[in-house]
């Protein structure tokens, strides 16, 4: 199937006073999708529910059974002709569907014998997370599918073996995806995040697992969205000139400035994970060295690479330049793009630490960073993570950001403001 297309815009004021070593941009990529569809499309795709089967699962035992719907509801969504299998994790890991350490191939026949090996699983010992990811890595080692997709679902912490989870993450970094979820409110949010973060995909909390069905139905339907695997943002910068940083801001916060990998001289490779028809804004800072009026350089190039068996296939290119001048009234503008994703990633690391500090009572830096979060998300029009902060924090004047921490609050609300702080929206058009 061919790659979908692709373009790159790039915003920002490429204006610096004289001096100045500092260049910002915010790189837009854009896909459209392909116009393949059907089976054909679907050919180099697998995916791979991780259900947690350990003791906890069945106090009460609603969780477990609703664990199994919402396999069953995730099974249902995979389209015929994509691989799939079904592990169980405790203390160990094992491959309920097919427990023969394949994957099978979806059609009605195997779904079908997917749920019947569901209504097997009983809950049962402790949580050993990173034999569950190792688990879905051998399991996956055994075809040869671009798209490799996961699902992991835990209600409670890494108990079993937590100095080997971390190993397990590496292992795993770069050769599959996985969306991970909490249902209610004993796993610890930083824990799973880690595990998003480096497999490229999402965390999130299901308070009540009745909502677990919807919930893994929508994630197996974005993972079956995907078209492509193996995009990376290629950056080219001159000599004596760095990147600083770069980090995704939408539709969330995701720095990936630590995950360069070398591709040429004077060029890295940032990996983008999978894509389908979607727009991703990407927030770059390059430092140069400074110029003098009127002298201009080009900052950065960056190109959008696909990795295929053959070598690399540019698929959009865009061009950071500076500029500099003494015109004050060209060089103190504001880029519109720059400022709205600075405020984002902000608003996100102003939560974080705001739930970090409460957690650690200490009342007065958790009441001003959670108050700075407030005004962020105001000025930026964040309705979402606004109504998140109100169910943790009296809100007496949104724009200054005034507050009062709430006297009490539902770990619930908590965990899901913690778990959604990176969610962005995309600047105002």
């Amino acid at each position: 199937m061919s790659a979908p297309d692709f373009t790159v815009d790039v915003f920002q004021n490429e204006y610096l006073p004289v001096g100045a070593c500092e260049v910002n941009a915010i790189v837009t990529v854009s896909s459209a999708g392909s116009a393949a569809d059907g089976p054909a499309a679907a050919a180099s795709a697998a995916e791979i529910i991780i259900i947690d089967c350990s003791g906890s699962m069945g106090l009460p035992m609603a969780k477990m059974d609703q664990a199994r719907k919402a396999t069953d509801a995730a099974i249902d969504a995979i389209r015929d002709g994509v691989a799939f299998a079904v592990v169980a994790g405790n203390w160990r890991a094992r491959p309920a569907y097919p427990e023969d350490g394949t994957l099978a191939v979806a059609d009605a026949n195997t779904r079908e014998a997917a749920k019947v090996s569901l209504a097997r699983l009983h809950p049962a010992g402790g949580t050993a997370m990173g034999k569950w990811l190792l688990c879905a890595r051998e399991l996956f080692a055994t075809r040869e599918d671009a798209l490799r997709h996961a699902i992991l679902l835990t209600d409670g912490q890494n108990t079993q073996f937590p100095g080997r989870l971390a190993a397990a993450i590496r292992q795993c970094e770069g050769y599959f995806r996985c969306d991970c979820r909490g249902v209610g409110t004993d796993w610890k949010v930083s824990e799973l995040r880690k595990i998003s973060t480096a497999l490229l995909a999402s965390v999130d909390i299901v308070p009540d697992p009745a909502g677990l069905a919807a919930d893994f139905e929508a994630m197996m339907q974005a993972s079956m969205a995907k078209e492509v695997a193996g995009i990376a943002l290629r950056v080219w910068t001159p000599q004596r000139a760095t990147v600083r940083f770069i980090k995704q801001v939408a539709p969330a916060v995701e720095d990936l400035t630590g995950r360069r990998a070398q591709a040429a001289p004077q060029a890295g490779d940032y990996p983008t994970g999978a894509w389908g028809a979607e727009s991703r804004d990407y927030h770059m800072c390059v430092d140069v060295e400074p110029g003098a009026a009127g002298q201009e350089m080009l900052a950065a190039r960056v190109s959008l690479t696909l990795s295929t068996a053959s070598g690399s296939q540019t698929l959009g290119r865009g061009l950071v330049r500076a500029i500099w001048t003494d015109d004050e009234a060209l060089s103190t503008r504001i880029s519109r793009h720059v400022a709205h994703y600075t405020g984002q990633a902000e608003l996100a690391q102003a939560i974080q630490d705001g739930i970090e500090a409460r957690k650690a009572g200490d009342e007065d830096t958790a009441a001003a960073r959670l108050g700075r979060a407030v005004a962020l998300a105001h000025e930026s029009g964040n309705k979402d993570t606004a109504k998140l902060l109100a169910k943790v924090v009296d809100v007496i004047d949104p724009a200054s950001g005034t507050i009062r921490l709430k006297a009490k609050v539902a770990d619930a609300d908590e965990m899901m403001l913690d778990t959604r702080s990176t969610k962005t929206v995309q600047v105002r058009k």
